[in-house]
């Protein structure tokens, strides 16, 4: 029977992974340079996308050290605070505690289990904080960069906000 780690290794998987761990580390390094800068990624087979306004050099510059940090061993640059995995972790776990509070019970209605909903929701927030990050450290991103270098940032500008697409190769 395949473990995680064994589906992971799949190069699809594996691929995204570490474009997932250049893109947080991007993100962070942008963030280092400007914390009160917006702005958003996206992971793929292929690279990834930054959502936001940031100049074309200044985001290969920002890749550029993304890697060679992750490269140096600074593997906490592919764990991001606002990584969607977060997010969803805490959901995951807060809405299935809430899930179960309302399971038919007998003597109480719907509505008398609102508090208890509630303190379960909240507690489920509070002890998944953990949960997200292991997650990106185990399962969906990677610091390993290996050989993986831009081959490729393109900007397009369609709307208010601009796109960087970074195209990553061995």
């Amino acid at each position: 029977m395949p473990t995680l780690k064994n589906i992971l290794a799949i190069l699809p998987f594996e691929r995204i992974r570490r474009h997932h761990g250049i893109e947080h580390a991007t993100l962070q390094v942008l963030a280092e340079q400007n914390p009160y800068r917006s702005l958003a990624g996206y992971s793929d087979a292929e690279g990834f996308w930054v959502v936001g306004e940031v100049p074309t050099e200044e985001l290969q510059a920002a890749v550029a050290q993304a890697i060679a940090r992750l490269i140096a061993g600074e593997k906490r640059l592919a764990i991001h605070p606002n990584c969607g995995t977060n997010f969803v972790a805490s959901g995951m776990v807060a809405g299935s505690l809430a899930w179960l509070a309302m399971l038919p019970s007998r003597g109480r209605r719907r509505s008398e289990r609102w508090s208890l909903v509630v303190v379960l929701s909240t507690l489920g927030l509070l002890l998944s904080q953990p949960l997200g990050p292991w997650l990106q450290a185990n399962v969906t991103t990677s610091a390993d960069v290996g050989t993986l270098h831009v081959q490729q940032i393109t900007r397009y500008v369609g709307s208010n906000l601009p796109l960087h697409r970074i195209v990553l190769k061995s």
